[in-house]
């Protein structure tokens, strides 16, 4: 059996005012997952997300929003036999509209008490999810 290949990302957990938390769906995927993606060569981290986030979501954050959270792992929603490693990043309540752009085909502000309505990434719902329940 060959290992899952590996897929190295950076992702933000956004909450509201309310506590819901902003997921994405790209363009021709069913899952909605935190937003964020690859870092390009020589990128740390932090300078991905945000580069991420300026291009997909039109936000301008700084490193100083970002809240490390850690790095966590589980099979990869939209290609088969990957994993994914994220390192995610909290980032408090923005006052800010968001825009969908480049590949961001529908944004949604889930409350944890609908997470089962709606077609949720791995990482999201068996990582994620669980995590903002025990800050709440």
């Amino acid at each position: 059996m060959s290992a899952n290949k590996k897929i190295h990302v950076s992702a933000a957990v956004i909450t509201d005012s309310d506590g819901r938390m902003l997921l994405v769906r790209k363009r021709n995927t069913p899952f909605f997952m935190q937003p964020g993606g690859k870092p390009d060569a020589g990128e740390t981290p932090e300078q991905a997300l945000i580069r991420e986030l300026n291009e997909e979501l039109q936000l301008e954050i700084t490193p100083e929003q970002l809240h490390p959270l850690g790095q966590f792992i589980d099979v990869a929603a939209n290609e088969a036999n990957h994993t994914v490693i994220a390192d995610m990043f909290r980032i408090k309540t923005l006052n800010s509209d968001i825009v969908p752009a480049a590949e961001i085909e529908e944004i949604l502000w889930l409350s944890l008490e609908d997470s089962a309505l709606h077609e949720l990434a791995p990482l999201t719902l068996n990582k994620v999810i669980p995590l903002l329940g025990d800050m709440a």
